[in-house]
């Protein structure tokens, strides 16, 4: 009886201790699986039309991609609350002149990808064909126990196409 004791006095203990632990809370965030391709504002006014092929782990997505107007993020500060605490503070988005659209993929890892965009120009002629490897981001925002945030994201100027920093 007291082993039988000792045993359900020990389990009591290891029960307390595990439902103590502190926990994180983790954002229920969904990422999209994507390449971002962005015109730099020097270049947008050149292009009329892009392309965007990408593979991945040997499985390839290409569409012609529906640009948007960029934007950047203009902060707009914070204050004091009434009750002297600081107020919520908040920002805006700002149109800076570049072009985005997006390449959905059926799935997104840390591999590589070969990144290849044709464009057409407001003239109506085709532009140079930029080809660009490179290997996705990984990064942790809300730490490593609530999972890992994988970006690919290319940027295309007069030079040619390179990754997003």
């Amino acid at each position: 009886m007291r082993t039988f004791a000792a045993l359900v006095g020990m389990a009591c203990t290891a029960l307390l201790a595990t439902g103590c632990q502190p926990q994180t809370a983790c954002p229920a965030i969904a990422q999209a699986p994507v390449v971002a391709l962005t015109v730099a504002r020097e270049y947008a006014g050149t292009v009329k039309t892009l392309r965007l092929k990408a593979c991945q782990d040997g499985r390839c997505k290409e569409a012609d991609l529906e640009l948007f107007p960029g934007t950047t993020t203009v902060d707009q500060g914070c204050g004091q609350g009434t009750d002297g605490n600081d107020r919520p503070c908040s920002a805006t988005a700002s149109p800076d002149g570049t072009l985005v659209g997006m390449l959905m993929l059926d799935q997104l890892t840390e591999s590589p990808i070969e990144a290849l965009v044709g464009a057409t120009g407001v003239s109506g002629l085709p532009l140079p064909v930029r080809i660009l490897t490179f290997t996705p981001r990984v990064a942790y925002p809300y730490g490593v126990q609530c999972g890992r945030f994988i970006s690919a994201g290319v940027l295309l100027d007069a030079d040619g196409l390179r990754q997003a920093a």
